[in-house]
């Protein structure tokens, strides 16, 4: 195609070219013909880059990367593209090749000396190309899901300094109260934290009298729903209720998980003294009231607290927990709502522990490549969505397959997982690995689907736009 020729010649040419393109791509593409804009703006940005003069260069790319951003600008999802964003990509086209030839008609020859001075942004482009898919993932998990010891080692230090004033805050006004030792638990403590270290969480284990208390699987509850367990009171015939310290917190004959959530809410965050923990740690403490999870606010404070804390908030959830056997059951209410009586069973220790016995057996990256996930998906809007328990099942389902999870595959390991996510995305399904009934992703709404499967296809081909 002559792009040299007459201007409306040219458009003309474009348009029945993007025409084709569109009109094909809708036919033979999934998801809603999710990957239909990718396409056509991709091929019409190589096809841009050589219609003009090599002189020239610089300033179609210019050009196209700021029509780029302005389409990435508007909600590039299907939804849109069927109600007409063909025509905002023909829009950008015809502008790009029309502003092209204006400037090559009304631009002066420029002097050898200025030529010769304009060398540097075409070789940090060349150095950009030379960079594989291999390396741009390691850059990325060592500037953005990585994070620094010492980031990790002070958010430790501010969630056990808290964990220690709610434990001996609840033995001085509720010695009666059956608590085991908090601890710290989560992704911070096992090192699957990415991007920033702004969120920790306090375990606080219930204990339970074995001969008064009996832990029920969902699929044997009423609830039928596998991660829904219930704890039911047993033996009331030999031990009345009053017995047990956790009677005052039964729902129709079981122990109500949004109870014991509400009691350490009155107990603790609206209780504490706040203030005073603030001024002791140098920094601003306070609880986040209003939702239905126990959640912690730590801020720097004043001169003296911005040099113990981070300009970034850490955000510290307290977990109420039971435990028996492999089995941990977590209070919250949002997730097993409507039930107040129901408490949710976590994978999380498991699929943490599975994918840790994995790499240890062979040396894999796995655990380094759900970091890397996690982190394109926090850092990109259309895929925030997706939560790390999604991530996690997804590489272990793709080590039932693939034995080589080395160092050196991370690359491929990565746009294998890409491209089984779309696959997922498609079905509308994910299958938890321990719990083959459970679907991750039906929490997800379509209009989320649809933008999480825009953005991978594109990715298939462009890997470079999860990393910006």
């Amino acid at each position: 195609m002559n792009f040299q020729s007459s201007r409306r010649r040219g458009e003309d040419g474009v348009a029945m070219v993007l025409d084709f393109l569109l009109s094909n791509a809708r036919l033979v593409l999934g998801v809603g013909g999710a990957a239909m804009l990718g396409i056509a703006t991709l091929v019409v940005k190589r096809l841009i880059e050589r219609a003009g003069h090599a002189a020239e260069e610089e300033k179609v790319e210019q050009k196209m990367a700021e029509s780029w951003e302005e389409l990435s600008l508007v909600s590039a999802s299907p939804t849109l593209i069927r109600k007409g964003i063909e025509g905002v990509v023909m829009k950008h086209v015809a502008k790009a090749a029309k502003q092209k030839k204006a400037d090559l008609s009304h631009q002066p020859e420029e002097s050898s000396l200025e030529v010769q001075s304009k060398p540097e942004p075409k070789l940090k482009r060349i150095q950009l190309s030379v960079l594989t898919l291999q390396d741009r993932l390691q850059q990325f998990y060592h500037t953005r899901a990585a994070l620094a010891p010492r980031e990790v080692q002070r958010a430790q230090t501010l969630a056990l300094d808290i964990c220690t004033e709610i434990q001996g805050f609840l033995h001085n006004r509720h010695p009666d109260m059956p608590l085991g030792e908090m601890s710290l638990g989560g992704s911070l403590l096992d090192d699957l934290q990415v991007v920033s270290a702004d969120h920790a969480c306090l375990l606080v284990p219930l204990q339970l009298e074995a001969s008064l208390w009996r832990l029920i699987p969902g699929e044997e509850t009423l609830l039928t729903h596998p991660l829904h367990w219930m704890v039911r009171r047993i033996n009331l015939e030999y031990f009345p209720k009053g017995r047990s310290y956790w009677d005052r917190y039964l729902v129709g004959g079981y122990l109500s998980s949004e109870a014991v959530v509400n009691m350490f809410s009155k107990c603790v965050l609206e209780t504490m003294n706040w203030p005073s923990i603030s001024s002791t740690m140098d920094c601003i403490v306070r609880p986040v009231l209003g939702g239905p999870d126990l959640i912690l606010e730590i801020r720097p404070g004043d001169d003296k607290g911005a040099a113990h804390c981070s300009d970034q908030p850490l955000f510290i959830s307290m977990l109420p927990v039971l435990r028996e056997g492999d089995v941990v059951l977590t209070a919250e209410p949002d997730l097993t709502s409507p039930w107040v009586n129901a408490w949710h069973l976590s994978l999380y220790p498991w699929e943490t522990q599975r994918l840790a016995q994995l790499d240890s057996a062979d040396d894999g990256c796995r655990r380094h490549t759900l970091k890397v996930l996690k982190a394109v998906c926090r850092l990109s809007p259309a895929l925030r969505p997706l939560e790390a328990a999604p991530l996690a099942n997804l590489i272990l389902h793709l080590s039932d397959g693939e034995g080589d999870w080395s160092e050196v595959s991370l690359d491929v390991r990565f746009q294998q997982c890409i491209t089984e996510l779309i696959g997922y995305l498609e079905q509308g399904a994910l299958h938890s690995y321990f719990k083959p009934a459970v679907n991750l992703l039906s929490s997800l709404s379509e209009d989320q689907v649809d933008q999480m499967g825009f953005m991978l296809y594109c990715a298939v081909s462009e890997p470079e736009i999860l990393f910006i």
